[in-house]
């Protein structure tokens, strides 16, 4: 804390942006609050089913579907949601939210210190300069007040920190990183980009950009990281720090400075504001065990409570200033709300690689960048593009077998693998529009008291064309790469479903259609930032979680030097 006894800067969340500001605030000594909703999480000590087999858990690693039904009924729709997860993810029951009628949303949400970057899927990719000039080429959204050149160096600079792997492939839509070396394919894959490329020359096929450390370099060494062990369990936690997440990285990072505080069990009810100054002074917490309020002085405040989260405080501190949301006015708070769409694609069986297996489980699959509308062209179809995440595997001895198969047969069939398979799933742009939003219902709280968070977020005409393309074209990038009994696939797919929630407090240069400026900072009072997904204009069609933390690095940047300047 300052002399005063007030801390200089408020960071709410403890996730991806938030073990960034956190960590960036606290090496430049300046004293850091850190208030997290969620529960205390230690690495290692809290992740329950790490290195756990499936036979050792209750219901084989699945959750009781009582509980699931009831307690966890959005949550269990994530990848990652099993038994051995289930401590990370919130309880739907106790924590419930509200939905427009026809536009279900799957609010998917940690519970934890570290927040969602405990269970991520850790594919990581910058951003284009074609991405951040799509609205203002289009039309759709408000141009973005930066360019891929504002962000690049701190790219670099989250790159060099959490430690990238991947492979350099020239790509101007998908510029490279600062990589540490590259997993490595399977035999399967090495053939089907092959065959892809060939086919395709537009279509680059290559091994997915994971936050996995594969040659830790001395700064990521003295946190007590180390390199991935090929285990693929990586959402119940990884006690190596192999993978990246703030609980291995930045929280750690921040706390050997002795300039962070951490508070878990403190979910943010409201900014509090002075007419007088015009400044934010502080936030008013509520305790979640106690249901006790506290007000807390600080100087700046860095809202980092994930998309949802951040609207959710911005709307509920009105006052007679901001009587429809803080620092809201230009009337936009809590609209352009946007996800990815996914859940479609194509499988297809692998013939000809029999006598070939692999080694370790490795925790990354392959991806196929965007090559439709490149420089915002307009191809005919649709506006903007979808990129593929895949993987190749061989089928168990969970596989079903012939009828026909018992005794001694059967099990020298489970001693053979089975075949191999490649699949491809595609991952499309979601373009902003002014009628998928986040209120607050009207009448509607939650166990705390606090209004209920009101979804009205729907897929728009241009999404549904783009997934007749998506499709269509998993197909033919497996049929080039020598696959047989191709399927394609499309499951229900609703927003939320990717856990790429972004938008509400979109970033912009007039004022008066946006809420943040350029370095993530509120046009109506300037010493209140956000600096998670809420601030974005867009969506491309990457993983966002990259460009969120040097977004965040880069505003710290900003704050800091404007601090110390004495004009926050």
């Amino acid at each position: 804390m300052s002399e005063d006894g007030n801390f200089d800067v408020i960071v709410v969340g403890s996730g991806m942006s938030g073990g960034i500001a956190a960590k960036e605030f606290a090496e430049r000594g300046i004293k850091t609050l850190v208030l997290e909703r969620g529960k205390q999480t230690e690495r290692g000590t809290d992740y329950v089913g790490e290195g756990m087999e499936p036979w050792d858990m209750e219901f084989r690693d699945r959750v009781d579907p009582k509980l699931a039904d009831s307690d966890y009924a959005k949550q269990q729709t994530c990848y990652a949601f099993r038994e051995s997860t289930r401590n990370f993810f919130i309880n739907d029951r106790e924590n419930p939210y509200s939905e427009a009628d026809g536009a279900p949303f799957a609010w998917l949400r940690g519970d934890q210190v570290g927040g969602k970057s405990l269970m991520w899927a850790r594919q990581s990719y910058r951003w284009s300069e074609m991405d951040f000039a799509a609205n203002k080429a289009d039309g759709h959204g408000t141009d973005w007040p930066i360019r891929y050149a504002d962000v690049k160096p701190w790219y670099e600079h989250i790159e060099r920190f959490v430690g990238i792997s991947g492979s350099e492939e020239g790509l101007p839509q998908l510029p490279d990183s600062i990589f540490q070396p590259a997993m490595d394919m399977t035999c399967v894959e090495k053939a089907a980009k092959a065959g892809i490329e060939a086919e395709f020359p537009d279509r680059r096929f290559m091994i997915g950009r994971a936050a996995h450390l594969t040659e830790p370099t001395e700064e990521q060494l003295s946190l007590g990281r180390g390199s991935c062990q090929y285990r693929n369990q990586c959402e119940r936690g990884c006690s190596f720090g192999a993978y990246y997440s703030s609980v291995a990285g930045a929280l750690p990072a921040a706390e050997r400075t002795g300039n962070m505080t951490l508070m878990p069990d403190s979910m943010v009810e409201r900014i509090l504001y002075d007419p007088a100054t015009k400044r934010a002074t502080g936030v008013r917490v509520v305790n979640r065990k106690t249901k006790e309020r506290q007000d807390i002085s600080a100087r700046v405040i860095f809202l980092c409570a994930s998309t949802i989260g951040t609207l959710q405080v911005l709307l509920n501190s009105t006052s007679e200033t901001f009587q429809n949301g803080f620092a809201n006015s230009s009337g936009v708070l809590g609209q352009y709300i946007m996800d990815h769409h996914t859940r479609i694609g194509a499988i297809g069986r692998m013939p000809g690689f029999a006598d070939k297996y692999f080694a370790g489980r490795r925790p990354n699959g392959i991806y196929v960048a965007r090559y439709s509308n490149l420089d915002n062209r307009t191809d005919g179809e649709f506006l903007r593009g979808y990129g593929y995440q895949g993987n190749s595997s061989r089928s168990s001895w969970t596989r079903a077998l012939g009828g026909s198969d018992f005794g001694a047969g059967l099990k020298d069939k489970l001693r053979q693998p089975g075949d191999w398979y490649l699949r491809l799933q595609a991952f499309g742009e979601h373009l902003p529009s002014a009628d998928n939003r986040v209120t607050l219902h009207p009448s509607k709280t939650d166990p705390l008291g606090l209004p209920q968070v009101h979804m009205d977020v729907r897929w728009g005409e241009n999404e549904k064309k783009m997934r007749v393309a998506m499709k269509r074209d998993a197909v033919a990038m497996l049929e080039a790469a020598g696959a047989a009994d191709i399927e394609p696939f499309e499951t229900e797919s609703i927003p939320g479903h990717c856990i790429h929630e972004m938008g509400g407090a979109r970033m912009g240069r007039d004022p008066k259609t946006s809420v943040l400026n350029s370095y993530n900072q509120c046009h109506d009072v300037e010493n209140v930032f956000a600096t998670d997904g809420s601030a974005f204009a867009s969506v491309a069609c990457q993983n966002p979680s990259l460009t969120f933390m040097a977004l965040t690095a880069r505003a710290v940047d900003y704050a800091a030097q404007k601090m110390k300047e004495g004009t926050i």
